[in-house]
């Protein structure tokens, strides 16, 4: 029994060489690997996902790097099979610990991503440009060359992007939680009407790089948090949608809001 238990967790944990590329070292102690699950889901995706091997004093970044990281760039131009791409982020960690706001990932990290196949073979070949830090920080490019086979699953490269995927923030079942995002003198008040809610965890994000918020300071007004606007603020904001990512007991959830001026009735989407 035990040697069959054994070779169960051995069979489990084990790295599948055919569904991973050759890891490459991005800097001292850190390296990375372009890993898949060899599937083609009911929807026609295929998950796939850059695999970071990274001791904890080192970092990278989400999607939105902070104020002083380095965003992370994919070009999957030069593969084959694949009509689109799309990252889905685990949410990160707010690092203030430089006196600056960065969103970041340390130690061991997977990035999810889901391909679009086109139904052709699917030969993968990815350049990712990325930052890792420790006191300083450096922009890294390593390329990834894998071919994809979908005729049967990966159990162990599944199983990695599974409790990958387990950290993206997803919508929740009822929006209710966090009220409009209203435009104050220095940033974005949310009022929170759920306990449930980090109020530290809050992430305020928006598609346009120019745009940068700060790490949430609770209001003492309506329960919530107000969210300073470190670059790209002013009335101009007013109109835009905005992604706000937060913790809860049950994981991370995402909703989004139009930004409105203080005395509007904003909407929710």
């Amino acid at each position: 029994m035990r040697l069959q238990l054994s070779l169960f967790l051995c069979l489990l944990v084990s790295p599948a060489f055919a569904a991973a590329s050759d890891w490459q070292e991005l800097a001292p102690g850190a390296k990375a690997r372009l890993i898949s699950a060899d599937e083609v889901a009911a929807d026609g995706s295929v998950q796939v996902g850059i695999e970071i091997d990274m001791p904890p004093e080192l970092n990278t970044y989400w999607r939105v790097p902070g104020e002083t990281g380095i965003p992370t760039v994919f070009d999957f131009r030069q593969s084959r099979g694949v009509g689109g791409f799309e990252v889905l982020w685990p949410y990160p960690e707010i690092d203030q610990s430089t006196g600056y706001v960065d969103y970041v990932y340390r130690g061991p990290t997977v990035l999810p991503i889901e391909l679009t196949a086109t139904g052709d073979p699917m030969d993968l070949d990815v350049t990712v440009v990325m930052g890792i830090c420790s006191d300083i920080c450096v922009p890294v490019e390593a390329r990834f060359v894998l071919p994809v086979r979908l005729d049967k699953a990966d159990t162990g490269q599944s199983l990695r992007l599974r409790q990958a995927l387990a950290d993206v923030p997803i919508p929740p079942e009822a929006d209710a939680a966090i009220g409009p995002a209203t435009l104050t003198g220095t940033g974005l008040s949310l009022p929170i009407d759920s306990p449930d809610v980090d109020l530290a965890s809050l992430i305020v994000a928006s598609d346009d790089p120019a745009i940068l918020f700060g790490a949430p300071q609770k209001s003492p007004d309506n329960g919530g948090v107000i969210v300073p606007v470190l670059m790209g603020g002013g009335p101009s904001l007013a109109g835009q949608t905005v992604e706000i990512s937060y913790m809860t007991p049950e994981g991370p959830f995402v909703v989004h809001r139009e930004i409105v001026p203080a005395g509007s009735t904003p909407g929710a989407s």
